[in-house]
């Protein structure tokens, strides 16, 4: 079997971080860099870098994302009110850019390397970088450096909490994320949107569209080959293969695609994934019919443990709710599913036990260490409940909200209606339009730019 490029962390691990010597940048003599290629949950894959010199004593380390770019942007904002808050967990990505607007500081993408810290921690670095040269400009420009003072102070103030602040952060790679403290319930202080990139976005990211590549003066990316599009008709009588990286192990494997048409509802493009080397499986689903006039909500009363078999067309937009346990998650969280109910709350179960930000435990119901004591003990609860509602023993709601209107939810009485189930057409509001990138506005920017 191939070892994967990204393997998990575990106890029993004896191949160390690989070392290579390398230049200080302080002293200019030479160091250690070691390095460890690892994937963490819900960050992807990752590239951890530590640097030490015995000869001046400096050290530095780093994390990169290595795995890939999401197919949407992010941005947190969340309201700090509490020592709590101070402690939430944060993956800031290579793209973000991180901002408080309370006190004008903007940390710009780029300027600073990838890190998994807490809100603390990013701002008692920012206060480290701003002292850093201050005693030499005490001395040479002594009024920016009384102007730093005070702007040091205020940050002093925030982590105090003398004033209430908002924390955001945009990252258009979609893979920063800022820890919810009460999940599995919704954060009221935290806002999650989900947006399409902008065409300079796409391309500071090193994306570009397929008439950019044959179109393009610069000669390396004239070099790139691009296939012509398939027809219609051969993508919906063949099973298309190619290969990709395994989004596990990022190892190459192999993926099927398949477009089918669902009854009562539209065509759907259906991808199956496996790897020979780590023995990931996964399917995704896209539709096929591009974004409806109208959001769809789906609300199913589960009342028989037959209704753990009606298939579910979960795409990448739609949000599950369950009100019995106060849960919400967003559409992004497991992308496009085509499954059965029983499927689609395993898959939720699965993601929240591999997970040691929300208290996972590495594939156990025990829970991990990566996770606040106050967060892992709720989680541990809430795993226990989710389990037995996916027995279909005992009753409760399922809310599916899609703005794009792609989700579906089997109706066994058809062509008659559901009478456990009630689909809702709604119109979607400026910040669902804006994430979908509909909005006039927004379309004038991009074609703009």
């Amino acid at each position: 079997m191939v070892e994967p490029l990204y393997p998990a962390l575990g106890a029993d691990d004896v191949a160390g971080p690989t070392e290579v010597e390398s230049l200080c940048v302080n002293c200019e003599d030479n160091g250690i860099t070691k390095i460890m290629l690892t994937r963490i949950p819900h960050y992807k894959e990752v590239i951890i870098m530590s640097f030490e010199c015995e000869h001046c004593g400096f050290a530095n380390n780093e994390i990169q994302s290595g795995g890939r770019i999401q197919e949407q942007g992010v941005r947190y904002s969340v309201k700090m009110k509490s020592e709590r808050d101070l402690s939430r967990q944060v993956i800031k990505s290579d793209y973000a850019t991180l901002s408080v607007p309370e006190i004008e500081l903007e940390i710009p993408p780029l300027t600073q390397k990838g890190e998994i810290s807490t809100v603390e921690g990013i701002l008692q670095r920012t206060i480290a970088g701003l002292e850093q040269d201050q005693p030499v400009r005490r001395v040479m420009e002594p009024e920016d450096a009384a102007k730093i003072d005070e702007y040091v102070g205020t940050i002093k103030e925030l982590l105090e909490l003398k004033r209430e602040f908002v924390l955001i952060v945009d990252d258009p790679s979609g893979n920063s994320f800022i820890e919810n403290p009460l999940a599995p319930a919704a954060d009221p202080e935290m806002k999650i949107q989900n947006y399409e990139r902008s065409l300079d976005q796409d391309h500071s990211l090193g994306l570009y569209k397929e008439e950019e590549l044959r179109e393009a003066d610069d000669p390396i990316l004239k070099k790139v080959q691009v296939d012509d599009a398939l027809d219609e008709e051969k993508l919906k009588e063949e099973v298309l293969n190619f290969s990709t990286n395994c989004p596990d192990c990022n190892a190459l494997c192999d993926t099927r695609m398949k477009v089918m048409q669902i009854p009562f509802f539209k065509d759907v493009v259906i991808m199956a994934t496996i790897c020979d080397s780590c023995g990931h499986k996964t399917n995704e689903v896209k539709s096929g019919g591009g974004i409806d006039e109208k959001g769809r909500k789906i609300t199913l009363h589960v009342t028989d443990p037959s209704d753990m078999s009606r298939d579910v067309l979960k795409s990448e937009t739609c949000d599950i709710n369950i009100p019995e346990l106060d849960f919400e998650m967003g559409g992004g969280a497991l992308g496009g599913r085509f499954t059965t109910l029983e499927g689609l709350l395993k898959s939720v179960l699965d993601q929240i036990i591999s997970n040691p930000l929300w208290g996972g435990g590495g594939g156990t119901l025990e829970g991990g260490d990566g996770a606040a004591p106050d967060l892992a003990a709720r989680m541990a609860v809430f795993r226990e409940k989710l389990s037995d509602l996916t027995s279909g023993e005992t009753p409760f709601t399922l809310i599916l909200d899609d703005p794009t209107g792609n989700s579906y939810l089997q109706n066994v009485y058809a062509p008659d209606e559901d009478p456990e189930m009630t689909v809702e057409y709604y119109e979607r509001s400026f910040d669902q339009n804006e994430c979908l990138g509909l909005n006039d506005m927004n379309v004038d920017n991009y074609e703009q730019s």
